[in-house]
């Protein structure tokens, strides 16, 4: 496949000449021209263009879908004629939410450039981009129930919830024992969208979100873990943040009898006939990773 070709692959999954330019560090100008060109020499419009997105016609649609084959058989192929000396090479764009990236993800990361020093990795924290296409990603960590969407998901195991509060604040406010007690209790809330979330439990009953009193909302993990350390509520979140202290009594495991619903994590990537090897190696470090923790 030729260069410009290539260049009207990253197009369309981008979506715009000004970002398929940045990613292979041309000018918007030169990327409009050379397309230009190709559409001369087909004879056919290939892409509408617009100040918002450009889109393929539906002539270009089938010309980009006929050229992603030739593109993932093409790489497939290079991949399978280096096999014998490396396949993790060039660069892994990776994007997770930001504290389980950091405390799941990153080891990950670290571990795969032991293996492949000439691989580089570019891990985006906390970014939840709709497109992995176009925003040139290889690989999103998801947690929680999937949109339905054209991307592959390879599910990697549970983010089991927990309730907790420090021997502190339950002196002082009394240990809940029944769900009809948290409404005595304030809550610690890590976003105002868990304000408006009914507290949803494994056999699938709920805990309505209008009986839930906060005074306080922090989007950091590690910030709410030091308010709930210090006696501020009660708080509902991952087990993995919180099981170093509960072991170890610093916090106190509620309602142990009625277990919360869990998340799923997933691995998502776009729908293509070639996965490669980096990918495929980051999911299975990940996966073993979660597999050993308690998450």
């Amino acid at each position: 496949m030729g260069h410009v070709e290539q260049l009207f692959v990253r197009v369309v999954e981008s979506g715009s000449f000004k970002k398929a330019a940045e990613c292979l560090k041309l000018e918007p100008s030169s990327v409009s021209r050379q397309i230009a060109a190709l559409e001369d020499r087909l004879q056919v419009r290939l892409l509408r263009r617009s100040t918002q997105r450009t889109t393929p016609t539906e002539l270009g649609q089938r010309y980009y879908e006929r050229l992603r084959v030739i593109l993932d058989d093409q790489l497939a192929l290079e991949e399978e004629i280096r096999s014998g000396v490396s396949l993790l090479t060039g660069k892994l764009r990776v994007t997770a939410p930001v504290d389980f990236g950091t405390r799941f993800v990153v080891p990950v990361v670290c571990k795969l450039q032991e293996l492949a020093p000439e691989l580089a990795v570019e891990l985006i924290l906390g970014s939840p981009f709709e497109s992995l296409v176009e925003n040139d990603l290889d690989v999103a960590v998801r947690i929680g129930n999937l949109p339905d969407s054209s991307l592959i998901a390879k599910h990697l195991g549970y983010n089991q919830r927990v309730l907790v509060a420090s021997p502190e604040y339950l002196d002082k406010q009394n240990t809940p024992t029944s769900l009809d007690q948290l409404e005595q209790h304030n809550f610690i809330l890590y976003s105002s969208a868990q304000s408006k979330s009914d507290i949803e439990f494994a056999d699938g009953s709920r805990y309505s979100h209008l009986k839930v009193r906060s005074n306080i909302t922090v989007n950091s993990v590690a910030a709410v873990r030091r308010l709930v350390l210090e006696g501020k509520g009660i708080h509902l979140g991952p087990l993995w943040v919180f099981a170093d202290d509960i072991e170890s009594g610093r916090l106190v495991r509620l309602l142990t009898d009625r277990p919360l619903r869990s998340f799923p994590v997933h691995a998502v990537y776009p729908a293509r006939a070639y996965l490669p090897a980096k990918v495929k190696e980051f999911i299975r470090l990940l996966s073993g990773e979660l597999s050993q923790q308690t998450i």
